[in-house]
């Protein structure tokens, strides 16, 4: 029930969405994938393990989860959820399974994960058109001097079957797939591309490369969804109730959603300029104030603080992936967290380094005196 609300409000929002919000008047849809831990239970355990490298009692359960987001609105369309390990798991069967999701006349923005062969040949057959970073393996082979050039690091090339059968698609389905799809390749903003828009008058490069840089959205929205509603860490112990969990934050960032698009709306703003942490911090202090929900003028003057700060459109923008402010040095645990208590219950809690270190800083010291150094004089212990 959860999750078809979820999928009902993304729905809603997405299909009352304007044409300005729209790419040349056509949907949109952004995918990714990222991860949540959940609590380390042998339930949880059996169904999401951990990874393999991480001894038992150690790491914590790890759930995959791969999104459809909106870009015009930023609602969450539909998600699917599998381990990080094993058969069904990666971000290719995610998707798989969600592509009747997609409608005719959308349009699909994702990282270098998806540009695969199979999937290119569902998009087209769909009707849905496609714009993603070329992966590794075919990027470094790229030579623009093949296929049909269409300008400056622009062709048309005519990618060939697989000859080897996935493991994960049935036989009558590989045998029905095309022998050869076209697709078009470019390369723009340091970047090669790939995509099934092979007009380059209906879609320039130039306007392709602008397009894709809004793919960095969809990592926001994800952010917005694990960090700032908190859904990094799921608490419930038992798989059925993590899973309901994670739909109930998905279903409350619809909700959020739903009223920064009314606050856009009114405003005559797109969603993408207002703050995601704003709207809940406003949505907190309203319900704690006691304001009223059934009040037009109320819900009105709403809207407006909702819409009233507007964030800054910073295209290019790069931040390096590191803090400045430093944790606490505690070590790390390297044995199960029980093996652990029992030894500090024998032997009491080891020095930690750093303490040790200052201790040691302390009492060297306290043993020096220190003299004006000057011609003549040296320092004294």
């Amino acid at each position: 029930m959860i999750a078809s609300l979820t999928r009902q409000v993304g729905g809603m929002i997405s299909e009352s969405a304007p044409a300005g919000w729209h790419w040349k008047n056509r949907p949109v849809r952004l995918v990714d994938g990222a991860t949540v831990t959940l609590a380390d239970t042998e339930e949880n355990q059996a169904l999401y393990p951990q990874p393999s490298t991480q001894k038992a009692g150690l790491g914590f359960p790890i759930c995959r989860t791969v999104a459809l987001i909106c870009l015009g609105s930023g609602g969450l369309l539909n998600a699917a959820t599998g381990p990080c390990q094993g058969k069904g798991g990666d971000e290719q069967s995610l998707l798989r399974g969600m592509l009747e999701t997609l409608e005719r006349g959308d349009i699909l923005l994702g990282d270098a994960y998806y540009p695969t062969y199979f999937l290119l040949c569902d998009l087209v057959q769909r009707g849905i058109d496609g714009v993603f970073e070329q992966y590794g393996a075919r990027q470094r082979n790229t030579d623009f001097r093949t296929g049909e050039t269409l300008g400056t690091r622009d062709h048309l090339m005519v990618l060939d079957k697989p000859r080897q059968k996935p493991e994960w698609m049935t036989r009558e389905a590989y045998d029905q797939a095309p022998a050869t799809l076209t697709v078009r390749e470019f390369k723009a903003g340091g970047k090669i591309m790939v995509t099934t828009f092979l007009d380059t008058h209906a879609a320039p490069k130039n306007q392709l490369k602008v397009l894709y840089r809004r793919r960095w959205n969809v990592e926001l929205d994800l952010r917005n969804i694990k960090t700032t509603l908190g859904m990094e860490q799921l608490r419930c112990k038992s798989p059925e109730m993590a899973i309901k969990e994670l739909w109930v934050y998905l279903l409350a960032y619809n909700m959020i959603r739903l009223l920064m698009a009314q606050a856009a709306l009114l405003a005559d703003q797109i969603p993408r300029q207002l703050s995601f942490k704003h709207t809940v911090q406003i949505w907190l202090s309203w319900q704690q104030r006691g304001g009223p929900t059934h009040d037009g003028v109320a819900i009105h003057a709403l809207l407006v603080l909702i819409a009233e700060p507007r964030v800054g459109l910073r295209p290019g923008r790069i931040e390096p992936r590191a803090m400045k402010r430093r944790p606490k040095k505690f070590p790390l645990l390297t044995k199960p967290r029980q093996q652990a208590r029992a030894e500090v219950l024998e032997h009491g809690h080891p020095k930690n380094n750093a303490e040790s270190a200052c201790h040691v800083e302390h009492q060297i010291a306290g043993r020096l005196i220190l003299v004006p150094f000057g011609p003549g004089s040296i320092p004294a212990q």
